[in-house]
């Protein structure tokens, strides 16, 4: 491939597929750049996206193997519960740690495709919630790569856009969907300026390591950040903080990776989960002391059946609590990405 920022690399989540065949729809069939994209999808699920987006253009699109040769004029999608991850000349695919709750997650691509190529990469954010996609992004604007973000007034979900815009510096392009694959087009035939290419930062290369399993760093203690006081949700592990200029993240000594909002949401989800499990124990204990109270009852041992029944009858004063908790924080919680993108809203 010749030395033109033809290196195209595409996040996206909620609203992603639409977005993506729009996209697609209006690349000619010899561009010339290799477009690596990741939709957040289940790690169980069966994707369908290279069906969709063959039928939506002229590129031919594909969930690659490992190992495969990167080409110009195709399309690369990360295959569900895989990190999709750019080497030199290769993709490489890899079952490593979540990162912001994901696998395959954004921030890995572009990361890794920073390292690999700096200055010939072009970092794409569209719809989506939260913010994956923003440190990978700042990745490849540090490493000299151009960013551009969808406009997030156009998109359907503008929580990632909108990340992008407010910790990224220096997007290159603000656009509608509409606009975005013509300036593609011109990126992929711009050739890169002949200047020094900028280092790969030391935290760079530990967090894409992390994310390979390179064994060599799981067992070097020179972590990236320092420690903090939280843990990690997925293995209770210490986090450490990492500052990226503006951008505070969080991750663990295996490579857990969380922004401040996906932390928060990792933390809502253990904390619902909580209270569901002292729902059930409350209302087996009181199941429980009920039978107990009524054999003491049958046997004439009417004190211990009455404090049998005191105990049956606290826990479930404490069940209707915690049951009632749930029931007032149910829309909090189900609509905690819309919360999030409200307050960030007002703060404008």
């Amino acid at each position: 491939m010749e030395n033109n920022k033809n290196i195209i690399v595409i996040g996206t989540s909620a609203g992603g597929v639409e977005a993506l065949s729009f996209l697609v729809s209006h690349f000619p069939a010899d561009l010339n750049a290799a477009v690596m994209i990741v939709l957040h999808v289940p790690s169980h699920a069966t994707s369908v996206l290279p069906h969709i987006l063959n039928r939506a253009g002229e590129l031919p699109a594909c969930h690659p193997k490992d190992g495969q040769e990167i080409s110009p004029g195709c399309i690369y999608i990360a295959p569900p519960d895989y990190h999709l991850l750019v080497k030199p000349g290769y993709i490489s695919l890899v079952r490593g740690p979540r990162e912001n709750n994901h696998r395959p997650a954004i921030d890995p691509l572009f990361r890794s495709a920073a390292r690999a190529y700096g200055r010939r990469v072009v970092g794409v954010v569209l719809t989506g919630v939260l913010d994956d996609g923003t440190a990978g992004l700042q990745a490849i604007k540090l490493r000299g790569g151009m960013a551009v973000v969808q406009n997030p007034e156009d998109a359907v979900y503008p929580g990632m856009p909108r990340s992008a815009i407010e910790n990224v510096e220096d997007i290159d392009y603000i656009l509608p969907l509409s606009e975005i694959a013509s300036v593609l087009i011109k990126l992929a035939n711009t050739p890169v300026e002949a200047e020094a290419e900028k280092p790969v930062s030391h935290d760079i290369e530990i967090e894409t390591d992390l994310v390979d399993m390179d064994m060599e760093t799981f067992n070097n203690d020179d972590r990236a950040g320092t420690p903090s006081s939280f843990a990690c949700p997925d293995c209770g592990g210490t986090l450490w903080e990492l500052e990226q200029k503006n951008l505070l993240r969080f991750r663990c000594r295996i490579g857990h990776a969380y922004s401040l909002e996906s932390l928060l949401a990792k933390q809502s989800d253990a904390l619902e989960d909580a209270l569901w499990f002292a729902l059930r124990a409350l209302e087996e204990k009181a199941s429980l002391t009920r039978r107990m109270a009524k054999r003491m009852r049958d046997r004439n041992q009417n004190l211990a059946a009455q404090r049998l029944q005191e105990q049956a009858e606290d826990a479930l004063a404490r069940a209707n609590v915690i049951r009632e908790t749930l029931l007032l924080g149910k829309t909090i919680i189900e609509n905690k990405f819309n919360v999030l993108e409200e307050a960030t809203e007002n703060e404008e």
